[in-house]
């Protein structure tokens, strides 16, 4: 066997045992504000990440898939969705998932992060959040001031419910607060249906508060307060590498052809979102 023949024999072998021994953990990221796509190319949605998860399970060898989660929060439906997917994938494929909240895991970041069969935390991250949220503005006088004249035109009597430019109704209300609850119900089964016997009894914890790490960790919001990389090293070694996965932002062209209006109403919802927490 010649020199050649050696060293390719050797460097085949040793590329072998390192994959052999190397365990790699997908890591799916989700990071941002949780919005249908139409709303905002850099929103969290389960169109944008459904791709993702399914390559992350896939991952046929990885002893578990880790969901990372930095967002504050959004949509109801689009976080119960992605949440419900995670669980689909992770009973099918028989993987387990670690949820792991990074800087924020508030409102739908925390729904998210309950299709975790555990979550992880840092002692300061922000996490919770249990509650349901719905903001407008009153225009009615500056309106009347400014000596403009509302003209509105609807085929039903509720057609314009809540409508800034108008007085708010007793019913408009009303309703506002039935819909808000009804929400707010589906929220907290969720939350209970994956935490069970972990959430500590207290009359705050659906209240929409938000908690840091170590205090989420006392209220059953988190099983343990950990570093994730520490902690894929302690369970499976040295060796151990994190794959991670994202969702590719979006282009050059596609920014560039954008409307202003439309860009500046998604940076104006982004940022409305952040600034909650003092961002």
């Amino acid at each position: 066997m010649s020199f050649l023949d050696d060293l390719t024999s050797g460097l085949s072998s040793f590329f072998k045992d390192l994959t052999e021994k190397s365990v790699i953990i997908p890591v799916v990221r989700l990071e941002g504000v949780i919005a249908p796509g139409a709303r905002s190319g850099q929103a969290i949605n389960l169109a944008k990440v459904e791709k993702l998860l399914a390559q992350a399970f896939n991952f046929s060898s990885a002893p578990l898939v880790v969901i990372l989660i930095n967002s504050p929060g959004g949509s109801p439906v689009q976080s119960k969705l992605i949440h419900d997917r995670i669980r689909q994938l992770s009973e099918e494929k028989k993987k387990p998932v670690m949820a792991y909240c990074e800087d924020y895991a508030a409102s739908g970041g925390y729904m998210i992060a309950c299709a975790g069969d555990e979550i992880i935390c840092d002692p300061s991250s922000l996490v919770g959040s249990i509650g349901v949220i719905a903001a407008s503005f009153g225009f009615t006088d500056l309106m009347e001031k400014a000596g403009i004249e509302r003209r509105m035109d609807t085929a039903g009597d509720n057609k314009s419910m809540n409508d800034p430019f108008s007085p708010r109704t007793e019913f408009g209300q009303k309703r506002l607060r039935a819909i808000l609850d009804s929400i707010h119900a589906t929220f907290k089964e969720l939350v209970t249906s994956r935490r069970g016997d972990k959430l500590k009894d207290d009359p705050e914890l659906f209240s929409g508060a938000v908690y840091t790490g170590a205090e989420a960790l006392e209220l059953g919001l988190v099983d343990q307060i950990l570093d994730l990389r520490a902690e894929l090293r302690e369970r499976y070694g040295d060796s151990v590498k994190m794959k991670m996965l994202a969702p590719s932002k979006p282009g050059l062209l596609s920014r560039l052809t954008s409307s202003a209006v439309k860009a500046g109403a998604e940076t104006l919802e982004t940022e409305s979102h952040w600034s909650r927490w003092g961002l």
